[in-house]
C-alpha cells in the first residue's frame, strides 16, 4: 500500500521540477480531471449482450479467452462496471450498444426503444455517469452476406435503417435524462470478401440509407452522431463499403462527427495525423482507443507509442473539446474488470504526460526555426517524473496509487467473478 505521505512528497518534488521550465502541474491535474472517457460495456461481457446472447458473433468480431466470472446478466454487468469506475480517476460515460437492452419481452433489433434502456439510466443516474450509444449492425440473422444498410436488398436495408432509427431515439433519451450529450456511433460490417464488379452501388446505397436515419433532426445538446469506418474486417478483406475516405466525406458533407478507431489503420499508419487533417474541415471526432497486435485485434490498451503519439496530438493542437474518447478493446483472457481499469489508467497516464509539457514555449521555438531546443526538450520531458503527477492525480481522485487497485480486483474475484462460474 503507497503511503499518502510519500506521493505528496514526490509530488512536491515533481511540482517544482516542472514549474523550473513553466509547467503548473496543479493546472494539468484540473484540466485533466475534467476529460470524460467513454467506457464500452461490451469488455464486460465478450460482446453477447442480452437480446441474444447465444448468437454468434458476426461483422468479422472475435473475442478469445474464457477468463472466469464473465458478466451474464445487467446486474453482474453494471456491478463489474462500478467496480472498474471505482478505480478509474475521475467521472466518466459508459458506452452501450442494442443488443444490451434490458427488456422481459422478446423484442428484435428493430423493436428496440428507449423504454428497454431504462434500467441503465436508472444505473447511471445513481453512477452520476453518462452514456453513450451504438446501433448494433452485427450478430444477427438479417446481416445478410455481409451487408446490412447497403444491401442490395430493399427489405434488408430497411430492416436496419429502422435499427438505426431507434437507437437515435436512445441516444436522444440518454441526453435528456442524464444532461449530457450522447455520441451515437454508426459503424457497419458491409463488404466483400473477394474483388467487386461494382463499388458505386454499395456506397451510393449506404448514402441513402444514412441519409434516412438522420432525417428527423434531434437537439444536439442531448444526441450527435458519429460514423466509424474501417479498413477491412474478416470476410470483407478486399471491399469495405464505409471506408475511411467515405467516411471522412460523408461526415463533412452531413456535419456529423468522424469516428476514428486507433485499431481499423494499416499497421505503418500514425492515427494521430488524422486529428489535424480533419479537424480544421469537420465538425468533431470521436475517437476509439483501441490497440492492433498485427490486424485490428482490439488488445487492451497501454500506454505505447501509438498512444502517446494520439493524446501528444490532441494535447498539443488544443482539440480535446472537439474529441469525445472512447475506448473499445475486448479481451477473454484476462480478467475483465482489470481490462477495462489496465486501460482507462494507461489512457489517462498518456493524456497527463501530453499536458505536463511547456507546448506554448516548444510552439515559439518551432515557428523560430529553433529544431534545436525542440528536439532536446521533447526528449528531456522523457525522464521527468510525470508519474509522481499521476499519483497524486489519483490520491486526489481518491483512487487507488500505483497497483494498489490490483489487490481490490483480486478480492472481487474471490467475492464475486468466481463465484459466478
Amino acid at each position: 500500500m503507497v503511503k499518502a505521505e510519500n506521493i505528496e512528497k514526490a509530488y512536491k518534488t515533481a511540482k517544482e521540477r516542472y514549474a523550473e521550465i513553466g509547467v503548473d502541474t496543479d493546472k494539468v491535474i484540473a484540466q485533466l480531471k475534467k476529460v470524460k472517457l467513454s467506457m464500452h460495456c461490451w469488455q464486460g461481457d465478450d460482446i453477447h449482450g442480452f437480446l441474444n446472447p447465444d448468437q454468434e458473433l458476426t461483422g468479422g468480431i472475435g473475442v478469445s479467452g474464457d477468463f472466469p466470472g464473465i458478466a451474464r446478466t445487467p446486474d453482474e454487468l453494471t456491478a463489474d462496471l462500478h467496480k472498474a469506475l471505482t478505480l478509474i480517476p475521475g467521472k466518466h460515460k459508459v458506452q452501450l450498444h442494442t443488443l444490451y437492452a434490458v427488456t422481459d419481452q422478446k423484442k428484435d433489433f428493430n423493436e428496440i426503444g428507449p423504454e428497454d434502456f431504462k434500467y441503465w439510466v436508472d444505473w447511471a443516474k445513481k453512477e452520476g455517469i453518462g452514456l453513450d450509444m451504438n446501433p448494433t449492425f452485427f450478430s444477427h440473422p438479417k446481416v445478410k452476406h455481409n451487408f446490412t444498410l447497403a444491401s442490395p436488398e430493399k427489405q434488408i436495408r430497411d430492416y436496419w435503417i429502422e435499427v438505426g432509427k431507434k437507437s437515435r431515439e436512445i441516444a436522444n433519451y440518454f441526453g435528456k435524462e442524464l444532461g449530457q450529450q450522447s455520441i451515437n456511433n454508426f459503424w457497419i460490417p458491409d463488404g466483400f470478401k473477394d474483388n467487386p464488379i461494382d463499388k458505386q452501388g454499395p456506397r451510393e446505397r449506404l448514402i441513402a440509407s444514412l441519409d434516412e436515419i438522420f432525417t428527423k433532426k434531434y437537439d444536439e445538446k442531448n444526441t450527435i452522431e458519429a460514423v466509424e469506418g474501417k479498413l477491412f474486417g474478416t470476410g470483407i478483406e478486399s471491399y469495405t463499403v464505409g471506408s475511411h475516405l467515405f467516411y471522412n466525406n460523408y461526415a463533412i458533407s452531413r456535419d456529423k462527427l468522424w469516428t476514428i478507431d486507433a485499431g481499423h489503420w494499416h499497421p505503418t499508419e500514425d492515427v494521430s495525423d488524422k486529428f489535424s487533417a480533419f479537424l480544421p474541415f469537420g465538425k468533431g471526432l470521436m475517437l476509439h482507443v483501441s490497440r492492433p497486435v498485427r490486424w485490428d485485434s482490439d488488445h487492451v490498451v497501454i500506454m505505447d507509442d501509438a498512444l502517446i503519439r494520439i493524446t501528444r496530438s490532441l494535447v498539443r493542437d488544443n482539440q480535446l473539446e472537439r474529441t469525445n474518447i472512447g475506448l473499445d478493446f475486448f479481451d477473454a483472457t484476462i480478467d475483465r474488470v482489470a481490462a477495462w481499469v489496465i486501460g482507462a489508467r494507461a489512457t489517462q497516464k498518456a493524456l497527463l504526460q501530453a499536458m505536463l509539457a511547456p507546448i506554448d514555449q516548444l510552439k515559439k521555438a518551432e515557428l523560430s526555426y529553433d529544431f534545436t531546443t525542440r528536439l532536446a526538450v521533447t526528449e528531456e520531458l522523457k525522464s521527468y517524473p510525470f508519474g509522481a503527477v499521476w499519483d497524486e492525480f489519483c490520491l486526489e481522485n481518491e483512487t487507488p496509487v500505483g497497483t494498489d487497485w490490483l489487490e481490490d480486483i483480486h478480492q472481487y474475484e474471490k467475492d464475486v467473478l468466481f463465484k459466478r462460474n
